[in-house]
């Protein structure tokens, strides 16, 4: 079985969360990592992997298949364009970009360069909410109605105030590029591709610039609606629920999937049945890197394709758009 190489670019709180959930893997293992500030880079020095503060050092590394982009979104589609372009393929944190124009300009790079992409999209690849999914494929909550989320964390208040992800302008909208995308993310792999949304963006216990508590609302062209809420100063809460006709399912984390305690589901039908589990913890990060290198290597497709990327991205512009204007807005 060969192992694929990654470099982690960028070594920050989440880059050096991957870094430590792949150091055992044998399917991807981290052999570079990059980041322009000494200091990230001398913390993580002294271990197998090597660590370099430039970007191009990556490019050009002939022992490096892959780049696991863990860098503020705004520089993405540049980075995953010049990663294409270098015959590398490329694993993108969340959001993949932050416009249509740019999504699908990396899209198809990547495409063109004949490579392959993922997303961080972790959230996909939970136990609980792949079980969800196969029930949705079933039909065994009778016809998809609508879905309701939450996933809200207060990590965010130990950030200094100059810190790019309390930046209006550099993370527009910032409970949704911190938690609230992986929700949009369900909800289009659930019910397609949203045609509206309406959201509503506050700063109401914070000073962050870009807001401490959002709500959306998603319009499908089935009729379906999913309700999507974040907020970034109060404890960890998450939430999945998905109403169907014939019954319904509800998700709910113990924790923070960074450090996942497990989820707990129940699960009510129409013939007065309920079920009700406890799914264990699981490492859904390193999940969703390793069904990436798998595809790389032929050994399985990857779940979340380009076009849920661009519907993603395509949805996430929409909801800025919105939650600056205040009115309905098309995708």
């Amino acid at each position: 079985m060969t192992t694929i190489n990654a470099a982690i670019v960028g070594l920050g709180w989440w880059g050096e969360t991957i870094a430590r959930t792949l150091l055992d893997s044998t399917i991807i293992r981290p052999v570079l990592g990059v980041d322009p500030d000494d200091g990230r880079r001398e913390a993580m020095a002294g271990g197998d992997m090597v660590v370099t503060g430039s970007y191009a050092d990556a490019l050009s590394d002939p022992n490096v298949d892959v780049v696991v982009l863990c860098t503020p979104h705004f520089l993405h589609a540049e980075q995953i364009i010049a990663a294409a372009e270098a015959g590398k393929h490329v694993f993108c944190e969340k959001p993949f970009a932050v416009t249509h124009a740019e999504a699908r300009s990396a899209l198809e790079a990547v495409s063109s360069a004949g490579v392959t992409v993922g997303i961080g999209h972790e959230r996909r690849f939970e136990p609980a909410v792949e079980a969800l999914q196969q029930m949705l494929a079933e039909g065994a909550l009778g016809t998809p109605l609508m879905f309701e989320g939450n996933f809200s964390q207060n990590k965010f208040l130990t950030l200094p105030p100059d810190n790019w992800r309390l930046s209006s302008e550099l993370a527009p909208v910032g409970p949704l590029s911190a938690t609230g995308i992986h929700l949009v993310d369900l909800a289009i792999s659930m019910f397609g591709r949203p045609e509206t949304v309406w959201a509503r963006l506050a700063t109401l216990a914070t000073n962050f610039g870009n807001g401490d508590t959002l709500s959306v609302t998603l319009g499908f062209p089935s009729g379906a609606t999913a309700t999507v809420g974040a907020v970034l100063t109060t404890p960890f809460m998450g939430r999945v629920c998905v109403i169907g006709s014939e019954g319904w399912c509800e998700i709910r984390d113990r924790s923070h999937p960074e450090q996942s305690d497990g989820w707990d589901v129940r699960v009510t039908r129409a013939d007065g049945q309920v079920d009700e589990v406890h799914y264990p913890p699981f490492a859904a990060v390193r999940e969703n890197l390793e069904r990436f290198a798998d595809s790389i290597s032929g050994r399985r497709p990857y779940p979340v394709t380009p076009d849920d990327i661009q519907y993603n991205v395509d949805t996430f512009e929409a909801i800025v758009r919105s939650a600056r204007t205040g009115r309905l807005e098309s995708v």
